[in-house]
């Protein structure tokens, strides 16, 4: 089932998620929605809080965007050769490496793109789908990807990332994400 996207300005996307058992009350079917979700709005990441579950659960698919990449591009991220995976209770061990820029986006805050530095590398611990215990590193495009997710969980934005005076130039097309002006391809709930 698609679920709608929660539109920036919910409560839900400030506040930290707070960490599940393996027996969370619909998880299963929870994370078929996230994933047939995601997929639906052209996404390669999602986390639950985006699907108003205040919850430590994200899920990821950057495999689609080296899908449309030319072998040139692909060597502009050695190591990474992308990753579609079910995060539960991730924690992050450690950032490594160079911040480098990438042009972002959110479901949440759609129509709005910035520039993010983050790290190139994370190691996170966390439990898939059938709650086994990984400790994995992840670099590049994936690392992105699963940061921007991570910063979901924790009550956190892109914009965030961005410079106050960014930001406050962007405040009006933030109101009216909040309030329903906005045309996206998706479904989508809106807090006002």
């Amino acid at each position: 089932m698609i679920l709608p996207i929660i539109a920036y300005g919910h409560p839900v996307l400030r506040k930290v998620a707070a960490d599940i058992s393996p027996d969370h009350p619909g998880l299963a079917k929870l994370i078929e929605d996230m994933w047939e979700t995601m997929y639906a709005s052209n996404g390669v990441g999602l986390a639950a809080p985006q699907v108003n579950k205040d919850i430590r659960l994200f899920v990821v698919d950057s495999l689609q965007m080296f899908r449309n990449m030319n072998e040139e591009e692909k060597a502009e991220y050695p190591g990474d050769e992308g990753v579609k995976a079910v995060f539960i209770n991730a924690h992050i061990a450690t950032l490594e490496g160079d911040e480098w820029p990438y042009n972002e986006g959110c479901l949440s805050i759609p129509k709005i793109r910035e520039d993010v530095y983050r790290q190139e590398s994370v190691t996170l611990n966390y439990m898939d789908e059938n709650f086994q215990e990984h400790t994995k590193s992840f670099t590049g495009l994936s690392a992105r990807v699963i940061l921007h997710e991570y910063d979901h969980i924790e009550g956190k934005l892109f914009i965030d990332h961005i410079s106050p005076l960014k930001r406050k130039l962007m405040k009006g097309k933030l109101n009216d994400i909040s309030r329903g002006k906005v045309n996206v391809d998706y479904k989508m709930a809106f807090p006002q």
